[in-house]
Order: structure tokens, then sequence, then C-alpha cells
């Protein structure tokens, strides 16, 4: 048996970073992973580009059980200490939309510096290797690999959530937390495309590539993007959003045109006298394509003079509240981030520690913390894997 101070299950944005800082402080750490390399999630991430951190972090941010869970760590190493990080690196980053901040070059550029500070502090990270099983011992935790047996003080388990199988998602961090007696709320698949019913499918499939800015909200929240068509159903970034909070079976409304007050503007037209169709004034703000799935041929085509107040308000009514029931989503395979996960009430906000299992730590998305989509994950992975790694 190889015996250490911290094994560290998982090879992802939050292991690594929890190794680094366990090994500054001088314990000798050995990172396990059944892949064949590495921080595979953040080199994906982004679009190959690594939304690595958001200028604007709140907790507020963040979907838990457990709303107030997030703050610790959150506060404790927040977004300027990663920065920091990144400036010490000289990774050059930008900003895009709602804070946001990409590497200019490629998110080769975050996983070098990861490793390279792994490198710095004594890090061993080992790859190809399966976890067979973990159990207590008296001094910690035996840990049994397809590459062996090994012993440890701490064990930190960053094995990510259910999302993105193709990488190599698996439960395992879950069956461990349940192994110990730790409670996991119930997962489902966040930041995920909506599937749509079969007759709202045939409509809209056509539509398929066009992106309109839009307010798409529940009875939760509201969030301002792109809404995309895909040929399945609707995906981008505010699609993306309202997904972490959407139940089965519940309705979501769109407003198609939210910098603008469609009754009012037909209002004015018509005091101009202008003898334009609803679809000629309408196609100066939204695709063409989408305007035939929305509203009957008849109306699209009636000039303005001819429009009673009624149809106008309604056409209004239409383009501001489009109102549609997903018929699902597209699940894990295509989902950012598992939402639920190990019950934050289970551990210490402080360290990330169990509260019944002495040297066992939760640390990314296994635990029931989800972000919004901009970085805001990636946040959570350095804050949470920052705290364990100061006390594992």
């Amino acid at each position: 048996m190889v015996k250490t101070d911290v094994i560290i299950i998982g090879a992802g944005a939050s292991g690594l970073m929890c190794a680094v800082e366990a090994g500054k402080r001088g314990r000798r750490v050995i990172v396990l992973d059944h892949a064949n390399k590495a921080g595979k999630k953040i080199l994906m991430s982004g679009g190959g580009r690594c939304n690595f951190t958001n200028y604007s972090i709140e907790p507020e941010n963040y979907l838990s059980s457990n709303p107030h869970f997030c703050k610790s760590a959150l506060s404790r190493y927040n977004q300027w200490d990663f920065l920091a990080l990144i400036g010490r690196h000289q990774i050059p980053f930008h900003e895009r939309a709602h804070g946001q901040l990409f590497c200019n070059d490629s998110a080769k550029d975050i996983l070098t510096m990861l490793l390279s500070e792994c490198a710095s502090a004594g890090v061993t990270i080992q790859l190809n290797t399966g976890i067979n099983g973990v159990e207590k011992t008296a001094d910690g935790f035996a840990v049994k690999t397809s590459q062996g047996d090994f012993g440890c003080q701490s064990l930190v388990v960053a094995t990510g959530g259910l999302s993105i199988p193709k990488m190599g998602a698996t439960p395992l961090g879950y069956k461990i937390a349940g192994q110990f007696g730790l409670n996991v709320i119930p997962t489902r698949a966040g930041l995920v495309p909506f599937t749509l019913q079969p007759e709202d499918k045939d409509r809209f499939s056509a539509l398929s590539g066009i992106a309109v800015p839009c307010v798409v909200s529940n009875n939760q929240k509201s969030f301002s993007e792109n809404i995309l068509f895909t040929h399945r159903g609707l995906s981008g970034p505010a699609i993306l959003q309202i997904s972490s909070y959407w139940k089965a079976g519940e309705d979501i409304t769109i407003d198609l045109l939210p910098g603008l007050d469609v009754l009012a503007m037909f209002q004015e037209k018509r005091r101009q006298k202008l003898k334009n169709t609803v679809k000629t004034l309408l196609e100066a703000y939204l695709p063409k394509r989408l305007l035939g799935c929305l509203l009957p041929e008849d109306i699209l085509n009636t000039a303005l003079p001819d429009c009673s107040d009624r149809l106008l308000a309604a056409v209004a009514g239409q383009l501001h509240h489009w109102t549609i029931k997903p018929n699902g989503t597209e699940g894990y395979r295509t989902a950012e981030v598992t939402i639920g996960g190990v019950d934050c009430a289970a551990l210490s906000s402080k360290t990330m520690a169990s509260k019944s299992v002495p040297g066992l730590y939760f640390i990314g998305e296994v635990v029931d913390v989800t972000g919004w989509l901009g970085g805001y994950n990636f946040q959570w992975a350095w804050s949470s894997a920052w705290c364990a790694g100061q006390y594992a």
C-alpha cells in the first residue's frame, strides 16, 4: 500500500486547486483520476477559452438547498484571489457580457497553470487509475484502485457531477458520500437546453440556428440573454440559465422584444398613417421565419389601418409573453452542471469537511452548490477547493 497524507479523487478544477493548497502546506498529496488526462472539462469549457470566473460573484448566483452555505468559501477565496493567481502566471484574459472572464488564447493556459502549481507544491498526479472502493481505517482511509491500494489521513472527493458523461462523469462521489452516511440531495441536469413537445418541435425545428435576444422567465427567475432555436428545441444562454430553475411540467414565458413596447410602436405608426402590413413592421425587429411560426399568416399580412386595437394588443401580447411548455431537457448529455449533490448540512462551510467522518472532504460540483452560467461554477470550484486545502 502506498501511504500519503492526502488523497484527492478527481483531477479536475477543484481537485487540482485543492492539491496545490494542501501541497503548499507541506502535505504529501496524491491526486487520483480514472481519466487519461487531467482537467478535461477545463479544456472544453467556454468554447475552449475557459470562462474561469466572473467580476461579480454573489451568493445569489448559486442554487443550493442551503443558500447560505457558499458564502464562507466565496468570501475567503474570491474572484480577485484567483485573478491574482492568473496575473502571476501572466495569462491574458478578457471580459465579455455580464462580467464573464475568458482566456484570450486557450483554456490550456488555466490547466497549465494548475499543473505547474501542483508541480511546485510537490503534488503527485496519477491518471488512468480507477477507484474500486474506499474504506475507513484507524488512521484515515484506504483507497482501492486499479493500480493498487493507497492509504491516507485525509480524503478529498472532487469527482464532479454527472454532466457530460462522455468526459467520464460518474456517480462515484455521491456513492462515497452515501457509503459514509452523508445525505445526497437528488440530482438533475442544470444549464441544459430544453426539448419541446412534439407539436412545438414540428413547428419550430425549421428555425434551427436562429438566435434572438430575449427575457426568459418562470415563477422564480428571469434572465436577459439570447435564446437559440435548435432542431431539438431551445438553447442559448437565457434558456440554459432558466433551466436550472425549471421544474418538469412548468411553462416558461419569453419576451421576444424586451427593449420595445410593441403596442406603442404600432400605435405610433398608425398615427403616422403608415399603411404597412404587420409583417413589414415586425420584420425590422425579428426574423421573418420566426414571425411566420408565431403569428397566423392572415394577421401578418393585414395592413396596419385595417387592424383593430384588440388585434394589435394580441400581437403585442404574443411577442412579449410567448408562453411555451418544454417537454423536458436534453439531460446530462449536454448539461454543463449537475444540480443537487452532497447535502451542505453534512459539511463544514469553513473547511468543506464532513461533520460526521473526520478527514473526509467534498468540494466542487459534487456538493449541492450550483452556479449560474458565466464563470460562477469555476469560482465555486476554486473557492471550495482552497478552503479544503487549508485543512486536508
